[in-house]
């Protein structure tokens, strides 16, 4: 299995889940990942007990997704960064990493010794990464966010998604939404950066931030908004298809499911899918039986159709639709996403062996090689490597143990 960050060397000072996922895509990817924890307090992530109304961690286990997801492939090490006797150790990883990843804002980064400057005067060579709320310039450079303020609020989905009159804005759809997206973006950043440094010789700054990448997802909208100099219309969620199309919009069934049609081409999918569910009387109807007759007569076509969907359940509705040509899709939940045959095949929802030996479900980054599914290993326990990293770094038993008297590692 090819593994293209096989003998890359990460040193990752972050925590919570936006620039930490970009470390799990990495070491999916094969690359050696060392995440520094504070010596006392650990990821502050790991502080959490709830999450979305759930308990965060599996009855019986250590194993809690909201750990799991952006630390996995991972080895952890306690550090007390803010410790003279820390530095030592700091700057030893320093010097064996190829790329120093952190959301540390600027502020906390000069206090500890880990911005720019302090990074590249221990390594020239290393490609210095942040994920920020808001990016390196601008007043608000120095400032923290977190996706639901950054890439949800403040970059135009929240307001996209709520329809005029509602009583507040449209929520994001699922916890550390913008987050893992975020760190995907930081993820190929970085590849990237490795490419440039391999063939160049020079290293980078890689800078994303959450109101940037959230800017970039709803790039049409905004560019649009743009030429014509105001915020575009915005429309209620409708059931029923759309006035000029009947087969693109949402339909429910009779056993309450929503199917999305998505055929964007009405004329040429229209007769298949009277066909399909046995309708074929709507094919030669004088009000359907061209292109054009069919988008001008959409919202009587909305009405067929409504009714047509209706008197499926989702089992049936299914087994008509399996030999029709044009694009559909049932609207999942997340139980039936983590299920979905699509995904189990791809290996896109892959089995991890959590600390107890207990096999665990995750979901897989969606980037493969050679088409063969990522090979996840659990995320560290905290601190769980500090002793094999102080050895591979060429710390003596004796001096490892100062450090431990001394409160810099743990």
């Amino acid at each position: 299995m090819l593994r293209p960050m096989e003998g890359v060397r990460v040193l990752e000072v972050a925590q919570f889940t936006y620039v930490p996922s970009a470390g799990a895509v990495l070491a999916d990817w094969g690359a050696d990942v060392v995440k520094i924890e504070h010596a006392e307090k650990g990821d502050a992530q790991r502080g959490l007990v709830k999450a979305l109304g759930h308990d965060v961690i599996s009855k019986g286990s250590t194993f809690a997704p909201i750990m799991e997801g952006p630390n996995r492939g991972k080895r952890s090490l306690g550090l007390s960064l803010e410790k003279p006797e820390a530095k030592e150790v700091l700057h030893e990883l320093i010097r064996r990493s190829d790329v120093f990843l952190t959301n540390f804002l600027p502020a906390a980064r000069r206090k500890l010794g880990i911005d720019l400057d302090d990074v590249r005067a221990v390594n020239p060579n290393i490609i210095f990464v942040v994920g920020s709320a808001f990016g390196h310039a601008g007043p608000e450079a120095e400032s923290g966010g977190y996706d639901g303020t950054a890439y949800w609020a403040r970059a135009g989905t929240a307001d996209a998604l709520t329809p005029d009159g509602a009583v507040a804005p449209t929520p994001p759809p699922g916890g550390a939404y913008g987050d893992n997206i975020g760190g995907m973006t930081i993820a190929g950043g970085i590849a990237a950066a490795l490419f440039a440094r391999a063939t160049t010789g020079e290293p980078s700054v890689v800078d994303v931030s959450l109101l940037g990448v959230g800017a970039w997802a709803i790039q049409l909208n905004v560019n649009l908004a743009l030429q014509a100099g105001k915020a575009l219309p915005k429309f209620a969620p409708r059931a029923g298809g759309q006035p000029n199309n009947p087969l693109t919009g949402n339909y429910q069934t009779s056993d309450g499911r929503w199917i999305n049609l998505c055929m964007l081409q009405p004329g040429r999918y229209w007769p298949d899918f009277c066909q399909a569910v046995g309708r074929p009387d709507l094919i030669v109807d004088e009000r359907f039986d061209t292109t054009e007759k069919l988008m001008a007569n959409g919202l009587a076509a909305v009405e067929e159709v409504t009714a047509i969907m209706a008197g499926f359940t989702k089992d049936s509705w299914f087994a008509a639709a399996e030999k029709m040509e044009g694009q559909w899709a049932l609207v999942q939940d997340t139980f039936e996403l983590g299920n979905d045959p699509q995904l189990q095949a791809t290996g896109q929802v892959t089995d991890v062996v959590d600390f107890e030996g207990n096999t665990q479900k995750l979901v897989a980054n969606p980037v493969q090689f050679d088409r063969t599914p990522a090979v996840i290993t659990r995320a560290p326990q905290f601190a769980e490597h500090t002793d094999e990293i102080l050895s591979e770094l060429g710390f003596s038993d004796e001096k490892s143990l100062e450090f431990k008297i001394a409160g810099a590692v743990t």
